[in-house]
């Protein structure tokens, strides 16, 4: 891809997220919900420099569900656990400025890169992506990352409210979610769009569930459009019992039984190695540019999404 088309497709999801966010803005939620964060607004400059590492055509875009309170809440980037932005992903406290939500529950302050709470799920998926490509610059060539929600919720308790636990009964309610679904869907949608991604895969099943229905929506506007396939891989969250039995090689397995490959990407020798004897390893086991993604655990599928 020449240069023209990478600035034009991170031109694309720029416009989206931020369409995305002005709609999302609007939005008000009822009990339980107490506190809506929005890192799309106050982490606006570190989500851009994210989208900015976007490359025409990956392999796979890989979806979340919503921020967590210690990732993409602080950081402004899905997954966004705090060493791994900072240390793998080049985002540091000097290129990027992170402000705060106008109202924030006091157990669950905006630290930005500051922050000193790490989230297992992000520390999990960049670790996979360390030791998968070794470079943040291999993966973007090979994969991008989008969350299908950029708000996170939370409890007057301070409790992580996920949108497949928001309420939907009632006319308020039922009208809120409807908005916040079109919203998400819509900006998936011009995310696969301006990315033409060969796979999506979704981490749990409700990432992939809206993701279906996202390129369903695609597909019934423009039938004659090649739209890429979806799967589904085991969430990383802590929740899920079998994430928690070695994240990453499991979810390698998963890749290769669903046939997607990342060409000549690299696998460092230590990880082939390690994971090749321990299931626990959190670096992934396969042969050099051999991966590919399938359906979770029934466990998995009960984890929530970020």
């Amino acid at each position: 891809m020449t240069r023209v088309t990478a600035n034009a497709t991170v031109r694309l999801l720029e416009s989206a997220a931020q369409r995305l966010s002005g709609r999302c803005a609007a939005l008000r939620f009822g009990a339980p919900v107490a506190f809506t964060y929005n890192p799309l607004d106050y982490a606006w400059e570190a989500h851009r420099a994210f989208l900015r590492r976007a490359r025409p055509r990956p392999t796979v875009l890989f979806v979340g569900m919503n921020p967590g309170p210690f990732g993409m809440a602080q950081t402004g980037v899905p997954f966004g656990e705090v060493a791994a932005v900072r240390e793998f992903l080049g985002i540091t406290e000097r290129a990027v400025r992170i402000g705060t939500p106008p109202q924030m529950h006091p157990k669950r302050p905006v630290e930005g890169l500051a922050c000193t709470r790490s989230e297992v799920s992000g520390a999990r998926v960049w670790a996979w992506a360390r030791g998968r490509f070794g470079d943040a610059d291999a993966f973007f060539r090979h994969a991008f990352v989008w969350n299908w929600c950029p708000l996170a919720f939370m409890a007057g308790s301070g409790a992580n409210l996920t949108p497949d636990k928001l309420p939907r009964t009632g006319r308020t309610a039922a009208a809120t979610m409807r908005a916040l679904e079109s919203a998400c869907d819509e900006a998936l949608g011009a995310a696969i769009l301006a990315l033409e991604p060969a796979h999506v895969v979704g981490f749990g099943a409700f990432a992939r569930d809206r993701a279906d229905a996202v390129l369903a929506q695609l597909r019934a506007a423009d039938p004659p459009r090649a739209l890429p396939p979806v799967h589904q891989v085991l969430h990383p969250s802590p929740a899920s019992p079998a994430a928690n039995r070695g994240w990453a090689p499991q979810v390698d397995a998963q890749l290769a039984k669903a046939g997607i490959a990342f060409g000549a990407a690299p696998i460092l020798p230590a990880c082939a190695s390690r994971s090749s004897t321990s299931s626990g390893s959190r670096r992934p086991s396969s042969r050099a540019g051999k991966a590919r993604a399938s359906k979770p655990s029934r466990s998995a599928r009960a984890a929530s999404g970020r």
